[in-house]
């Protein structure tokens, strides 16, 4: 499969960094095509969110429709949610149309520690994640969903992740970038033990960019690994392969100079510096 087709569920974010908008960038830089069903209309920037509409129910599950019934779908990556009735539309989409692969980036505590849905609408994405290959939460939100203080070291962290795929059955992401340090670790964790995922976990190392543009990162990773994974049929390579682009993308950020808050990473950096390097040796 050369280019898979991923649909993006998400809400979106005006300024490009994140939700849907970061979801298409990543996917096109990961080598696939990518669509986006919205879930919501969110009014914010580099500095923060202002407000959120969520377009009705029924709308969002006939744009669903729409692209099911026209286009083979490779691989899913859901986003912001908002509610328990957008958890329910999607959720019923899923059991109906069961799409090949299925990434959830829960949406459920921002960085700033804010909570982003309500206890109804996070016991229903607890229930979502069991139609889920992979779930990727930030260390905040695998403490609500294994309902447990946030993890405040990486050996937690993994135990954490344990439970949730336990509890759940998918794959869990456990990611180290909130930790204290320089390094920034990410391991696959699967009690079932898939694939290339022995012992039931795969650490794959990193380090820390020194940037603070990060907005929109984990909808970034979450979309890259969704894409990655439907090229190569193997999670540990999708992994390895997202983390060294958005490593390239983080150190880039800083280059964007978009907005007064955290920017966004530079989804497109190595295309960029291909074509600036092409243009270069015409012009000589």
């Amino acid at each position: 499969m050369s280019i898979p087709r991923v649909l993006s569920i998400a809400g979106t974010d005006p300024t490009g960094g994140a939700g849907i908008q970061a979801d298409l960038k990543s996917i096109a830089a990961n080598g696939g095509y990518g669509m986006a069903v919205v879930t919501a209309l969110v009014a914010q920037n580099t500095c923060g969110v202002r407000s959120v509409h969520t377009p009705p129910a029924a709308f969002l599950g006939e744009q669903l429709d729409a692209v099911s019934d026209d286009v083979e779908i490779d691989a899913v990556k859901i986003g912001m949610l908002g509610d328990e009735t957008t958890v329910a539309v999607v959720d019923e989409w899923l059991a109906r149309i069961r799409p090949p692969l299925v990434v959830l980036d829960p949406v459920m505590v921002a960085t700033s520690g804010d909570r982003l849905l309500d206890a109804r609408a996070e016991d229903a994405v607890r229930r979502l994640i069991e139609r889920c290959d992979l779930v990727t939460p930030n260390l905040s939100e695998l403490g609500v969903l294994v309902r447990e203080p946030t993890a405040a070291t990486w050996a937690e962290a993994l135990d954490q992740g344990r439970r949730l795929s336990e509890s759940s059955g998918a794959i869990v992401l456990a990611k180290g970038g909130h930790l204290a340090g320089d390094d920034c670790p990410d391991a696959l964790v699967d009690v079932a033990s898939r694939g290339r995922i022995t012992g039931g976990l795969a650490e794959v190392p990193g380090i820390r960019a020194a940037t603070r543009n990060t907005h929109g990162t984990g909808c970034s990773l979450s979309s890259a690994l969704a894409t990655q994974r439907a090229r190569t049929d193997d999670w540990v390579a999708a992994l390895v392969a997202s983390k060294a682009w958005l490593l390239d993308s983080l150190r880039s950020a800083d280059d964007l100079r978009v907005g007064r808050g955290n920017g966004p990473i530079s989804h497109f950096h190595s295309l960029w510096a291909d074509a600036a390097a092409t243009s270069s040796g015409a012009a000589r």
